[in-house]
């Protein structure tokens, strides 16, 4: 595939979108690749990382070794994606603590996009793509009802969570972000990524030292799994795509109930920052919202995301051909 550098540019502000998308539990970056018009190509790339590469650097170069990786889309695509995490860590955990119904109503409306064009993706209905459609909506809504586990203080645990999220951060309709609240581990994850920042910022060698580690071992973890799972995903696509993407909508339609601006509160905890957080709550009608509902900027939000779905689509349609 012939790309120039503005082709790049545009992989690299895909992966803006991806990394922004990641950071808020309820929503997949891996929805705005394949939204965007990257996935396939995506995944297929991962999978062609392997042993061979170094036997093909050893007899064409490291020129050669580079292109039958696709390396070129993979680092614009993954700096796009850490430059986000990195700048929007901050920004997600303010908005989280002080405008989460806008919040919350802006990914509203991506995801209920993302549904849309997902699903219409799906060629071929049958009663093996309806069932698979329902189990995964069922499947994903009890997940967002679960309750968090404690947060992980072993180093097992901080693996073993990157090799999940990973996992779910390259599935359409599947947030990683969400699966490391699940886990336990989001706050953990966010609040690493500002102290690294904080840590390198101000010349606090502990903090950063500290915070370091932690990304190091979430990241072995994301990277044996994002090997792991691309292969069984390339060849899903190739052979059952029908299947994939009834599972692949389903998951997102059960995400929705995550992701819905107004909730009722269950039960809360103390994080280590002496904040209460919530732990547990359900979704409730803006009606019987306790406070302000802020119902009309809310829809206003949603249209908003779910306009740039539509915009993602018309850039996706774009991408270039091989």
């Amino acid at each position: 595939m012939s790309r120039h550098l503005k082709d790049y540019i545009v992989i690299a502000l895909k992966g803006i979108g991806m990394g922004a998308a990641d950071v808020v539990p309820g929503v997949s970056g891996g929805t705005i690749a394949f939204i965007s018009g990257i996935y396939e190509e995506l995944i297929e790339s991962i999978d062609q990382i392997n042993i061979d590469v170094f036997k093909v650097w050893k007899k064409e170069g490291i020129k050669s070794a580079w292109e039958s990786i696709n390396g070129s889309f993979l680092l614009a695509l993954f700096s796009g994606i850490i430059i986000s995490i990195l700048s929007l860590a901050k920004l997600i955990k303010w908005l989280l603590l002080n405008e989460p119904i806008l919040l919350w109503s802006f990914f509203f409306g991506l995801v209920l996009a993302s549904i849309l064009y997902v699903g219409k993706q799906i060629t071929s209905w049958s009663p093996k793509v309806i069932l698979a459609i329902v189990a995964s909506t069922v499947l994903s809504y009890f997940i967002t009802m679960a309750e968090p586990f404690a947060s992980p203080d072993s180093s097992l645990y901080l693996l073993f969570c990157g090799f999940i999220a990973i996992i779910a951060m390259i599935l359409p309709g599947v947030s990683g972000a969400f699966i490391l609240l699940i886990l336990g581990a989001y706050e953990t994850a966010i609040n690493t990524i500002n102290k690294l920042i904080e840590g390198l910022s101000t010349g606090n060698f502990e903090m950063f030292k500290d915070a370091f580690l932690k990304v190091v071992l979430l990241g072995i973890g994301a990277i044996i799994g994002l090997k792991v799972f691309s292969k069984a995903l390339n060849w899903m696509f190739k052979h059952q795509k029908n299947l994939i993407l009834a599972i692949l909508t389903g998951f997102m339609i059960g995400s929705l109930n995550k992701i819905w601006p107004w909730k009722e509160t269950l039960k809360t905890r103390i994080n280590s920052e002496d904040i209460e957080v919530t732990v547990l709550d359900r979704s409730i009608l803006p009606q019987n919202f306790d406070g302000d509902s802020r119902f009309w900027m809310a829809l206003l939000f949603v249209i908003i995301g779910f306009a740039l779905i539509l915009i993602l689509e018309r850039l996706g349609n774009k991408k270039p051909q091989a």
